[in-house]
This record gives structure tokens, C-alpha cells and sequence, in this order.
């Protein structure tokens, strides 16, 4: 199976006219906001409908239906200053809807990290989703801050949180990288999903020092570690990145760009923005792993609708692609600040989003925990 990375970034929402809203709980002096013309309630938490396995990279409970992962979400008022909240996953909903954000998880890493050296990381923060072991339910790889003295090699930074038919459940597992994929002292990074060497399996790609890429043959156990691994190859920049899948591209997000049958990569020399144009240069895959590089590759921009309103307030108004392409749409965050934000969910070609949400809904007595899976 050929996966694409998934794109993470979020935001919080308000509830707008006519969409499906969330408004937070106003108690314990959290921000809230009203929901509007009798939209519903998001804030009530919904059982994670337990599913069967899928194709889809970034479907974690295997409904068939894609999930919504959100790195940024917002801060309650007062708070600004104090750690981050942690990963909010959004469920999928048929219907048109695209998430109901009302089945969701607040992934932090006091309870889903693993620690190293006794040690749970303070960061924790969503890289890429795909389905690293086979078994029909994708799985995220996120990326850690590891105790790390800077004498020699580094720590591995990246875990991997497994999915299954009620969710993300249990705690992440260090990603293992073999001695022999590893080079030079800098922090592994930059992780991206593919079949690169097109035996139907998933690989992943991640930096080594100077500029080279390792390769991780799929599938990767539940203990972290990839099937087998190659050393480094020179890839020409720091920077990894799935190519776009095309229009046409089967629901798996095929990563193949000159069409010879194996997932290809992007190497560009600096971290990409989501949404916007960037060039980079083509990794193409192969039986043994990644080839020399290839032509020049080049991210179009994501057209964004118009931006949902936020309440009155000072400060700049920001709207961002989160997540382009996103069950066949887009999802967007429009964003004040860290208190204020609004995730809006758009079919394909939509100029209207038909779904929007406050990521506020994880601060209104938030657990990390799975609601019970409907049957």
C-alpha cells in the first residue's frame, strides 16, 4: 500500500452559522464560545465507532473514513504562557460532514509517550500518518525531545502511537533505526511514508547527517523496528517530503510520480508550509531503496476559500492550510493569536465549509483517554 504523509497543524474554531459547531465548557475560567442558531454541542464526547481496517493512511480507527490530526490547539485564556495541550485527533464521519469533533482524543505525553532514559519528552507533536505494521489502521508518528547531553550520536527523537479498531490506544514506542541506517550526530527527522521499494508494504524515509536519507523497509513491528534498513544514501538536502498526490490517485494517496511503480521522495532544503508553492528536487524509489536524485519537483499552492470569521479582537487574522486534500477537500485554520481559532472542513471544490469547530472542545475537561467504541 502506497501512503502519503499527513500534513498536521490545527487550530481552534468558533462555531459558525449554519455549520456544525462546538462551543467549550465555560467553567474554571475557559474561554468559551457560543454556539449559534441551534447548532450542536460538540463539547459531549462520542464513542469512537470501531472499524474494521482501511487503505487510508490517516484512517486510525479503519472505518474508512479520514482522520483529522491537529498539532496547535489553542490555550485557555490566562494560560498562554504554559505547555502545549497536547495532539487532537478528530474522528471521520460519513454524511458529508468530514469530522465530527465531537469523537476526538487529546493525545499528551504524560500518558501516550514513551520515555528514554526514564525520561518522558515535554514536546510531542504529529509528523506523519500511514500504516506502518499492515494490519488496516494507520498509525502516527510523531516527534519527541529525548534527554540528550550533545556528546555523539543522538537519541532517536520520533515515536510511533499504533492504531487499531477503536483509535489511537496504549503508548508510543521508540522508532528503531538500526546502527547501519544511521550517520554522523545529527537528530533523525523528517519522517515520510511511501512503498519505496514497491513490494505493497510500507517504508519510511527519514534524515541522516549531511544531507543523506535512511531507508526503513516495511512492515515495522509493534516494538518500533522496520523489517530491515539500508545505510544512508546522499538525498541532497535536509529536508524530506511526499510528493502531492495526484487528482486521479487511487484513496491510498499514491506517492509515484514518474509512474514506474515505486513511491518517490522530495528533498528540499528547507521545511515547507503546507499549502504553499515550493521547489524541491525528486528522490525517485526503487527495488533496493532510493536512486540519485531526480528532476526538479514543485508544490503548487492551495487556493483557500474565504476565511471563516473570528470574534472581535485585536491582532492579525491568519487562515492557513492544514491539511490540503483532506478526504478529496481541504481543511483550514483561521487563527488570532492562541486563544482564538477556527478549524473549517471543506468538501471538494467547496467554497464553504461544511464543517467548523473549536479546538477549544479539548480544554472543556479534556482526557487523553478513548471513549468506549460503539459496537
Amino acid at each position: 500500500m502506497r501512503i502519503r504523509i499527513a500534513v498536521v497543524g490545527v487550530c481552534t474554531a468558533l462555531l459558525l452559522t449554519g455549520c456544525t459547531s462546538a462551543s467549550p465548557d465555560a467553567a474554571a475560567g475557559r474561554h468559551s464560545l457560543e454556539a449559534k442558531n441551534g447548532a450542536a454541542d460538540a463539547a459531549a464526547r462520542r464513542a469512537v465507532p470501531r472499524g474494521r481496517g482501511s487503505a487510508l493512511p490517516d484512517d486510525f480507527n479503519g472505518d474508512g473514513l479520514p482522520d483529522l490530526v491537529l498539532n496547535d490547539l489553542v490555550k485557555a485564556e490566562g494560560d498562554t504562557y504554559g505547555d502545549d495541550a497536547g495532539i487532537g485527533i478528530v474522528y471521520g464521519t460519513a454524511g458529508g460532514a468530514g469530522v465530527d469533533p465531537s469523537v476526538r482524543q487529546l493525545l499528551t505525553p504524560r500518558e501516550r509517550a514513551a520515555k528514554v532514559d526514564g525520561v518522558l519528552p515535554a514536546a510531542f507533536e504529529a509528523e506523519a500518518a500511514c500504516d506502518l505494521d499492515g494490519d488496516g489502521y494507520g498509525d502516527l508518528i510523531i516527534t519527541t525531545d529525548p534527554p540528550y547531553n550533545g556528546i555523539g550520536m543522538p537519541p532517536v527523537p520520533l515515536q510511533i502511537l499504533f492504531g487499531g479498531p477503536t483509535g489511537l490506544t496504549g503508548r508510543a514506542v521508540v522508532l528503531k533505526i538500526p546502527a547501519v541506517a544511521r550517520a554522523g550526530n545529527e537528530w533523525p527527522d523528517h519522517p515520510v511514508c511511501g512503498d519505496f521499494d514497491g513490494d505493497g508494504k510500507t517504508d519510511l524515509a527519514v534524515t541522516a547527517s549531511g544531507g543523506q536519507v535512511s531507508f526503513l523497509r516495511g512492515p515495522f513491528t509493534r516494538a518500533g523496528a522496520p523489517r530491515s534498513a539500508a545505510a544512508p544514501v546522499p538525498a541532497g538536502g535536509p529536508v524530506l517530503a511526499a510528493p502531492e498526490p495526484k487528482a486521479d490517485a487511487s484513496a491510498d494517496g499514491s506517492a509515484d510520480v514518474n509512474g514506474d511503480g515505486y513511491d518517490d521522495l522530495v528533498v528540499l532544503g528547507r521545511a515547507r508550509t503546507p499549502g504553499r508553492a515550493a521547489r524541491g528536487r525528486l528522490l525517485p524509489g526503487g527495488p533496493k531503496g532510493f536512486g540519485g536524485a531526480g528532476a526538479t519537483y514543485g508544490f503548487k499552492a492551495t487556493r483557500l476559500p474565504p476565511a471563516p470569521k473570528l470574534p472581535a479582537g485585536r491582532g492579525r487574522t491568519v487562515t492557513e492550510a492544514i491539511r490540503p486534500g483532506f478526504g478529496g477537500g481541504l481543511a483550514t485554520r483561521t487563527h488570532r493569536g492562541e486563544t482564538t481559532d477556527v478549524v473549517a472542513v471543506y468538501a471538494a471544490g467547496g467554497r464553504r465549509p461544511v464543517t467548523t469547530f473549536s479546538t477549544s472542545v479539548f480544554l472543556a475537561g479534556a482526557s487523553s483517554g478513548t471513549p468506549t467504541a460503539s459496537p
